[in-house]
């Protein structure tokens, strides 16, 4: 790849100075020192998310990006670049970076987006996924896209490296040994850290500019001639001063406006989960409920050459609170079985201990888990049973034919399910599902989407309070 100049002007600036005398040794420590920059910086990319989405929406429908909205993310993305300058990405000072999302002028790295006045609606929709998609292969190599190693079971690659992590990598060790950064590296690691940051503010939709594809190495992007036309008359005297640039730096983003924003961010998405958590139990008590209510798993075939299969052991401790419980809260379970192999099937529930003495000496499997849609037992050797388990008088619950299908109210102890053939003989084949009655879920579906509305109102308000003081004090 060669270098090559940027359109003039681009409206993501990045600019870096490396640091003269910086520390051989330092950087080997850095990680543990930026953790406190990881840690807020979280919090600020999540509310970054956020206000992107409310600048998407304010774009699409008025073609503007609201300034207070814009000074922020172009804050969390200048303090995102200090660190990254400081850190593994550039390792250009040692300078520790400032906790604030405003320019520090004497600080070796900067970051400015020139305001759009005026957006496309259009470009909103896509420029973010679709037009993005050849940028994101080649930021794909640059922050990840170098792997190497053994693959385990999991197929899964042991390392890997991006291409700007492995240069600052090189660089580190020879400024380790040398006490010197190596110029070339690092103008090389500004170019393709510059090329990032270009695409990030296209896709944060800060710019309907499409990112060039060009690398511009160096601390300093390339300087931008313009000429003014030939018919503007020499400034006088008493000319007017000229206004402000688009890009310039505006302030109002104070410390509790900031902290403001990241809460109502974190209450929106904590509002969304409760949301999406009430959308599941919806749809779980929509698709899975059987014609009399019960919520049922899915069948599974469970298998054996044994004469039993058992569940493991249920235990049940709540203090005697079980039983003081409403029906309204707790309900029924049931278990449907269903013949597989031409036998009729006995399906029984009793205490663990007199299911453990009724089948001492017996061969049977202990169902342990379902995983990946196989189950797995625990074998038990031995012979037949001495009883049908029909003559037993110990079940609590029991049903027997081709579809047995039993119901049981909870109680307190230790419980197990038992599968046999009614006639105690070996060789057990049937499916089986698992059922409850939980009549509380309606009214856990309807707290969900209530905290979900509240934290969501909460959070908006938290969220559009400081964009409006921002707002009147920057009309």
């Amino acid at each position: 790849m060669t270098a090559s100049t940027a359109p003039a002007g681009y409206p993501v600036h990045v600019n870096a100075e490396l640091d003269p005398g910086l520390s051989r040794g330092l950087w080997l420590v850095k990680w543990l020192l930026a953790i406190p920059h990881y840690v807020v910086l979280v919090f600020l990319w999540l509310a970054f998310g956020v206000a992107s989405v409310l600048a998407f929406f304010s774009i699409l429908f008025t073609a503007h990006y609201p300034r207070a909205l814009f000074d922020f993310n172009v804050g969390v993305m200048r303090w995102s670049w200090r660190v990254t300058y400081y850190a593994y990405g550039a390792l250009g000072t040692d300078r520790y970076p400032p906790f604030t999302l405003a320019d520090v002028p004497d600080y070796p790295a900067h970051l400015e987006v020139d305001y759009p006045e005026r957006l496309s609606r259009g470009l909103v929709l896509v420029k973010w996924w679709l037009l993005a998609i050849p940028h994101y292969l080649v930021v794909g190599l640059f922050l990840g896209g170098l792997g190497y190693g053994v693959r385990g079971a999991d197929e899964e690659p042991l390392l890997s490296v991006s291409l700007i992590g492995l240069l600052v990598l090189v660089a580190g060790v020879v400024l380790l040994f040398t006490g010197r950064y190596p110029r070339a590296i690092f103008d090389l690691v500004i170019g393709l850290n510059r090329w990032v940051l270009r695409v990030a503010g296209y896709v944060a939709l800060m710019t309907d500019r499409y990112p060039p594809f060009s690398l511009d190495q160096g601390g300093h992007e390339p300087p931008v001639v313009s000429l003014p036309p030939a018919s503007t008359p020499p400034p006088t005297a008493s000319h007017t001063p000229p206004s402000p640039q688009p890009g310039a730096p505006r302030t109002g983003w104070t410390a509790g406006r900031v902290a403001s924003l990241v809460l109502g961010s974190l209450l929106v998405f904590g509002a969304l989960g409760l949301a999406s958590g009430g959308v599941a139990l919806v749809a779980a008590d929509q698709m899975a409920r059987d014609a009399d209510g019960f919520l049922t798993t899915p069948q599974d075939r469970l298998a054996t050459d044994g004469f039993a299969i058992t569940s493991e052991d249920a235990h049940l401790r709540t203090d005697g609170t079980l039983e003081r419980l409403p029906d309204a809260v707790i309900g029924d379970v049931r278990l449907s079985v269903e013949q597989a192999g031409g036998t009729e099937l006995f399906v029984g529930i009793a205490s663990a201990e007199d299911v453990g003495a009724y089948l001492a000496g017996v061969q049977h499997d202990t169902l342990v888990e379902v995983r990946d849609g196989d189950p797995v037992y625990r074998s038990s050797t031995g012979g037949a049973p001495a009883t049908l388990p029909t003559e037993q008088t110990f079940w609590v619950a029991e049903s027997t034919g081709t579809e047995p299908e039993l119901t049981w109210t909870l109680e307190e102890g230790d419980w197990t399910a038992v599968i046999m053939n009614a006639d105690g003989s070996a060789v057990i084949a049937a499916d089986v599902s698992a059922g409850a009655d939980v009549p509380v879920l309606a009214t856990v579906i309807a707290v969900l989407f209530v905290l979900a509305g509240l934290l969501l109102v909460l959070g908006a308000v938290l969220i559009a309070v400081p964009i409006r003081s921002i707002n009147r004090r920057n009309p």
